[in-house]
């Protein structure tokens, strides 16, 4: 099975062409979806566009506020809410993951309570994903560089969350670029948890730019990995190009072609 591709609209959103224009071209490289961050203003142009060049949406963002998350109790009614309308629409437009966030350290809460908060945060969803047939992805980030105090920043951390809600719909959000910042090993972690993986992530480390060769990931073989495993969801693109955006995106696409 190959490596099917998707470009983080928000990252590529050009100033100098049409989302139009945009979308046609990331068709004829070969993407296959597209993914969203938020349901603003232009969410149902953008969606309408994808559809019209057959691209999927892969991902949205399932619920406000990432540093201010799920690992607190009292944030779990508010979350559910906004969780339950993400859901629904995700459902209505084919979107297979929604995006949900730990949220940042707790003074006076342990790792073990906050982990337990969690996955009492998503239990509470949970058997309304598993209706609509949508992913609740844990987004993995680095608290190193760009997401000081984050929580969930290590793949056990997260792991743990879905051991304890155990339901087929809650699952990771594996970032590449942030989990090699926190704990290298990518290709090994990667086979021993994909169960728990629906979506990934993509970058270039350091800087969060174009997978080249001034950066130190092998995303050839990372790729080459995840298709081994027989993942059938989506590689997202998530970098900022440093040149001209439709070579950049080509590039990408070209490197992490593997199966």
């Amino acid at each position: 099975m190959r490596v099917k591709q998707s470009m983080c609209y928000p990252m590529f959103k050009p100033d100098e062409m049409s989302l139009d224009d945009l979308f046609k071209a990331g068709a004829e490289i070969g993407y296959v979806a597209v993914e969203l961050w938020s349901r603003g203003d232009d969410f149902e142009e953008v969606v309408e566009t994808a559809h019209k060049y057959d691209l999927a949406v892969a991902s949205m963002t399932g619920h406000d506020s990432l540093p201010d998350g799920l690992n607190k109790r009292s944030n779990h009614d508010r979350i559910e809410a906004e969780l339950r309308e993400s859901i629904d629409l995700a459902a209505k437009h084919g979107i297979p993951g929604l995006i949900c966030f730990s949220g940042n350290r707790q003074p006076f809460q342990t790792e073990i309570e906050a982990i337990e908060a969690v996955a009492d945060g998503l239990r509470r969803i949970a058997p309304y994903a598993e209706e609509k047939g949508v992913n609740l992805n844990m987004e993995l980030l680095n608290s190193k560089v760009d997401h000081p105090g984050y929580q969930c920043d290590h793949t056990a951390w997260g792991v743990a969350v879905c051991e304890r809600v155990n339901s087929p719909r809650v699952k990771l959000l594996y970032d590449i670029y942030h989990m090699q910042i926190m704990e290298g090993d990518l290709i090994r972690t990667i086979r021993q948890n994909i169960k728990w993986i629906g979506h990934f992530h993509t970058a270039g480390n350091p800087g969060r730019n174009d997978m080249d060769d001034t950066q130190e990931l092998n995303y050839a073989g990372i790729c080459r990995g995840i298709a081994a495993t027989g993942y059938g969801y989506y590689v997202g693109h998530e970098f900022m190009p440093k040149g001209d955006l439709i070579e950049s995106l080509h590039q990408a696409f070209v490197l992490c072609d593997q199966g």
